[in-house]
């Protein structure tokens, strides 16, 4: 069938059109900051994730790694909360420049803060505030939550007295020194754990437990079947740690879920 010049001119302005329509507008990135912080003394160097898009204040949650300091895993965290809509702050527990190369350094370094408890609450402490003073979050909305060692420190930020809504422990450690602290702290807690964590034993799971309730906090303890320690981390591959993607999937939607909750208690949601 031959067509005209006009009729070809037409077919390809239709055609146009058609394409103009079917292709959604660009998205803007997450944008990725490196934002440098203090605490006595030290320069912490943090990351915060956010989506540009997104006009004023929004949720904030802060991101405390496990014991190799700031990685990938912590970073997909941040990204995956921006696009969300939060704001994230990855923190940094040991200081700049300070990263384990392996795992007997991961360890020294996560003695270290282990062994000097006031040190810890104050690194959490210090993250929290340095995301309630961004122009991008809203102060009344804020969260914070911690990997493995993290863990340990946004319970100890809590412990602390940390002005949030709710922390997320994720196959965290759980045991304190100082559990009537935890009367200081306001918010709710969420415990994410794999029922076969060897590195959390169960009398310290009862000891947190009973911590929580005698202080009169709201708190969830859930407990993933099959999931040793670190089961949320891709790159965890050993017998006592180790990935386990479903276990990470419910562990990130029960997550949201507490995050939205509390959103809806404070009436904070937009």
């Amino acid at each position: 069938m031959a067509y005209s010049a006009k009729a070809m001119v037409v077919t390809a302005l239709a055609l146009g059109v058609v394409l103009s329509q079917s292709v959604p507008p660009a998205r803007a990135e997450v944008v990725m900051e490196t934002v440098d912080y203090e605490q006595g003394g030290q320069t912490l160097e943090g990351v915060l994730a956010y989506d540009d898009a997104i006009s004023g204040p929004r949720p904030g949650v802060v991101i405390f790694h496990a014991w190799y300091g700031p990685r990938e895993h912590e970073m997909n965290t941040a990204r995956r909360l921006a696009e969300l809509g939060y704001t994230a702050l990855v923190a940094d527990v040991y200081g700049k420049g300070v990263r384990a190369a392996n795992s007997e350094e991961a360890a020294k370094l996560a003695k270290s803060f282990y062994a000097d408890r006031e040190l810890m609450q104050a690194r959490a402490l210090a993250a929290v505030e340095t995301l309630r003073e961004s122009s991008l979050t809203d102060p009344g909305r804020l969260f914070a939550i911690g990997y493995c060692f993290g863990g340990a420190v946004v319970l100890e930020g809590a412990r602390a007295g940390a002005n949030l809504l709710g922390v997320v422990s994720i196959h965290g450690s759980l045991s304190t020194p100082h559990p009537a602290m935890m009367s200081n702290f306001h918010g709710s807690v969420l415990a994410l754990h794999g029922a076969d964590d060897p590195v959390v034993p169960p009398e310290d799971v009862r000891a947190f437990q009973k911590e929580l309730t005698d202080a009169g906090v709201d708190w969830v303890f859930t407990t993933y079947g099959n999931a040793v320690h670190a089961f949320t981390d891709e790159t965890a591959d050993t017998e006592g740690a180790r990935y386990n993607p479903i276990a990470a999937k419910r562990a990130w939607r029960d997550m949201l879920a507490f995050f939205q909750e509390l959103l809806e208690r404070s009436g904070g949601t937009d």
